[in-house]
């Protein structure tokens, strides 16, 4: 119950201070150019990547990016650049 309570109070607290979702409540920022980039910000690490697949641990649990030729452009503790053929992002929940 308390767990619940504080989620609620951090996205109360997001929406009245006009403070960024994903600073707050400990979410994934995504950002997609095209089919060709994506980067994506606030992951939790690395779980798999082959030149189709690029998996991610998230705090709610896994980020799966599907597609074609893929290449790790950047790669830092909580952020990653992916360039290739993105084909499907898909969330897989806990």
């Amino acid at each position: 119950m308390a767990k619940k309570w504080g989620q609620y109070a951090r996205k109360w607290i997001t929406q009245k201070m006009d403070l960024p979702q994903d600073v707050m409540m400990d979410l994934p920022r995504i950002t997609m150019i095209g089919q060709v980039h994506i980067y994506i910000e606030n992951h939790r690490g690395l779980l798999a990547f082959s030149d189709g697949e690029l998996r991610l641990l998230i705090k709610q649990g896994q980020l799966l990016v599907k597609g074609k030729a893929f290449v790790i452009k950047t790669i830092l503790p909580e952020e990653i650049l992916l360039e290739g053929k993105i084909d499907q992002v898909i969330y897989i929940n806990d």
